[in-house]
């Protein structure tokens, strides 16, 4: 899609004024003096009448430091912004984990945008609402702000100088149930269109879903994941709606996955379902398993190396038309 300058003007002028508006809600956000934050909705979230929880911010671990951070009952979605010193003319969208429960903002936003803006990357890292805190989309909510970043990242493009066709999504354990449905499931229309941004197509040119949470049937489910978007008492049919090794569509990206075989939280089965269901639909896939890794890797090994799953990652992306 095609944005006039008047159209640009008026997006660039929206977003300052959400983030004026919401800059109280802002300041609790702990993000390196390099990343900027913008909200992700021009003035009221939709769909919030109902809600009463209270926006959590805590660090992810005994040993974090003061940027390893979560977020919990998340009321004021954003995307924290790092622009590359050398961009390659891409971009990326980060979706962080957390089981649908919190998003660790931190270990697979702002970490993660720091590897991939060294290689040029735009990095955008979403801080999505969660489904169980009594928004009216319900388990849709994530989705709903998925969606809405995806066409914001978009949107972006002449201001900050990447090519709008050259956009990928990352997703992590939840993050990455939350990416492949935002990648694999283009059709589902989460709300009206309110604005030039949700004009914007759902089109990116590649996807990396990162140890994801698949599908909500048992025995391989992530039991917090499910409880958490569904509800404990939810249908076989309403298990099987949200799992997404069951309907993977034509406009699906190429698609890359990686995972550690001894993963104990997320089963490595989830990954090898998401690579059957590609493969049986005609989608460009790639798997890597690694022997050891655990949940939750990251960019870091258990011996303390680098995981290369990002370097084969940018190879996949190349061949595709990322880079």
């Amino acid at each position: 899609m095609t944005i006039d300058r008047r159209t640009l003007i008026a997006g660039g002028t929206a977003l300052g004024l959400a983030a004026t508006a919401a800059k109280g809600a802002q300041t609790a956000a702990a993000v390196p003096s390099d990343f900027t934050v913008l909200p992700l909705w021009p003035g009221k979230v939709p769909g919030g009448d109902h809600v009463t929880v209270t926006q959590e911010q805590g660090p992810r671990s005994a040993k974090s430091d003061a940027y390893d951070t979560f977020f919990a009952h998340i009321t004021t979605p954003t995307l924290t912004v790092l622009r590359p010193a050398k961009p390659n003319g891409a971009a990326l969208l980060m979706i962080p984990g957390g089981g649908y429960r919190r998003v660790v903002l931190g270990h697979e936003g702002i970490n993660i945008s720091r590897r991939f803006a060294q290689a040029g990357f735009t990095c955008f890292s979403l801080l999505y609402r969660l489904p169980a805190d009594g928004w009216a989309a319900g388990p849709e909510a994530p989705l709903q702000d998925a969606q809405r970043a995806l066409r914001t990242v978009r949107s972006l493009a002449p201001r900050y100088g990447y090519d709008a066709n050259r956009i990928g999504v990352i997703g992590f354990s939840a993050g990455g149930h939350l990416a492949g449905w935002l990648t694999s499931r283009q059709s589902v229309a989460t709300q009206a269109v309110n604005d030039a941004i949700d004009r914007e197509p759902l089109s990116p040119r590649a996807a990396a879903l990162i140890y994801p949470v698949i599908t909500m049937t048992a025995p391989l489910a992530h039991n917090g994941s499910r409880v958490e978007l569904i509800g404990e008492a939810a249908s076989d049919e309403k298990r099987r709606a949200y799992s997404l090794e069951n309907d993977i569509q034509p406009t699906t990206p190429p698609t890359f996955l990686a995972h550690a075989i001894d993963d104990k939280t997320v089963p490595v089965e989830n990954s090898l379902m998401m690579l059957a269901s590609l493969r049986a639909a005609r989608i460009p896939a790639e798997a890597h398993l690694f022997e050891t890794g655990g949940h939750g890797f990251g960019l870091t090994l258990p011996d303390g190396t680098a995981s290369p799953w990002p370097d084969l990652f940018e190879s996949f992306a190349k061949r595709h038309g990322l880079l």
